[in-house]
């Protein structure tokens, strides 16, 4: 839930930050709301002030054993004024709580402002690689391979899931195992194994509801949702708690598959692997201390970073433009690797910092050592990465002129020591 603290308090600071991102929110319905109901409080408060003078009155009255039947009448006059506002108060807190429901976050002041022509691209990790031949895409790779089946996906499912096949679905388990082993025992990551559909509370604790609900696969009668990302379930694994502030940072890494139904991206991206409604992926998610959520956010990237290095594929590291920002992100750096296949950069991790937007809304807090007082938390959140568009990049990136494909080195343990996917 945004703060209406700040909205109350500043709101031209948030009418900006939502102009940056491109927003328009009600928010003078919302003041106005919150006016009324402060307007209502204060005379709740009269009334009960004028209630306990009452009481004290006929308390008094009836030690002297006189009358109290018109003092009591009027208190009775006075609790049914209190009862017809406190309905009032409550309709006016439910207006406002689901109209900030749909507040983003406002981006940090380091981000660029302006569309996703403004991304800004703060370093590039080796060079697109050139071949001596004409280089194939993925789809070609993957189906000379016979690794990939994107017909049978379409017949299984429908269009945009894939169906992996011998050494296509061995790759895919490599790279899981590869990062849960790097992000655990380099990192400092705590693995979960968290469900794949979550309730409502959690999607709306970490922002994808209600705005998003569109993009979501849900199950009507039981109202889960498949979730589209591991941040949903791994994120709210701390909803409503309190934790101290001695164990922080807590740094948790999941895999899961993915679901979206990319409601909004008609037309996009359509081939291969590149826009898939299910997908694999390894998530990194951390609960820190407010004043250190943006050095934590550099190390989040950099863990992220070190699986690309570590599979040897060219990367830059983008950060978003304020237009450009997730609903709950207040400042995010996509790291893109270049498929040579496609002569393209695509986005396979995506890290950012919420503040305490997400925390708010899921209610996750610490207490300070000293202060003893509970604190909303920072959390953070990063692809640790993403596997279909890693895939993409692997094939493009380790083809050869014979349309093989040579398996990184640091995969080669994972999948029994196979240097190279040979046609048949």
């Amino acid at each position: 839930m945004f703060d209406i603290k700040l909205i109350r308090e500043n709101p031209q600071l948030v009418r900006d930050g939502l102009k940056k991102k491109n927003v328009v929110i009600a928010l003078e319905e919302i003041l106005e709301n919150d006016k009324k109901r402060k307007e209502l409080l204060l005379k709740v408060e009269e009334l009960r002030a004028k209630q306990n003078a009452a009481n004290d009155e006929i308390a008094q009255l009836i030690r002297d054993k006189k009358d109290a039947r018109e003092k009591i009448a009027s208190m009775k006059i006075i609790a049914s004024q209190i009862n017809e506002i406190d309905p009032q108060v409550k309709e006016l807190d439910e207006k406002n709580n689901k109209l900030l429901l749909y507040v983003p976050n406002l981006p940090h002041s380091s981000v660029p402002v302006g569309s996703p022509e403004c991304n800004r691209i703060e370093r590039v990790w080796g060079s697109p690689k050139k071949f001596s031949f004409k280089a194939k895409d993925h789809v070609e790779i993957a189906e000379s391979l016979d690794i990939i089946d994107f017909k049978r996906a379409t017949k299984l499912t429908g269009s945009h899931f894939i169906l992996f096949k011998k050494e296509g679905a061995l790759l895919e388990r490599a790279l899981l195992n590869f990062m849960l082993d790097l992000h655990t025992r380099e990192h400092g990551y705590k693995e979960m194994a968290p469900p794949v559909l979550v309730n409502r509370d959690s999607m709306t604790g970490t922002g994808q509801l209600p705005k998003m609900e569109e993009d979501m696969y849900r199950l009507k009668e039981e109202d889960l949702f498949l979730i589209p990302t591991a941040e949903v379930p791994v994120t709210n694994i701390h909803r409503d708690e309190i934790l101290n502030e001695e164990d922080l940072p807590l740094y948790y890494t999941a895999y899961t598959p993915c679901f979206r139904r990319e409601a909004g991206s008609y037309g996009k991206d359509t081939k291969g692997l590149v826009r898939v409604h299910q997908f694999d992926k390894v998530e990194l998610v951390k609960f820190v201390h407010p004043k250190n959520s943006y050095d934590e956010l550099e190390k989040l990237v950099a863990n992220a970073e070190k699986v690309f290095q570590l599979l040897q594929l060219p990367y830059r590291v983008v950060t978003l433009a304020s237009g450009d920002l997730s609903f709950a992100a207040a400042k995010c750096y996509d790291i893109e690797v270049y498929a040579p296949g496609m002569e393209k950069w695509l986005e396979t991790s995506s890290c950012s910092n919420f503040e305490d937007f997400q925390a708010r809304r899921a209610n996750i807090r610490f207490k300070g050592k000293e202060t003893k007082k509970a604190t909303f938390i920072h959390t953070l959140n990063g692809s640790g990465v993403a596997l279909a568009r890693t895939v993409v990049a692997i094939l493009e990136n380790y083809q050869n002129e014979k349309g093989e494909v040579i398996i990184p080195k640091v995969l080669r343990s994972y999948m029994g020591g196979l240097e190279i996917i040979a046609k048949k």
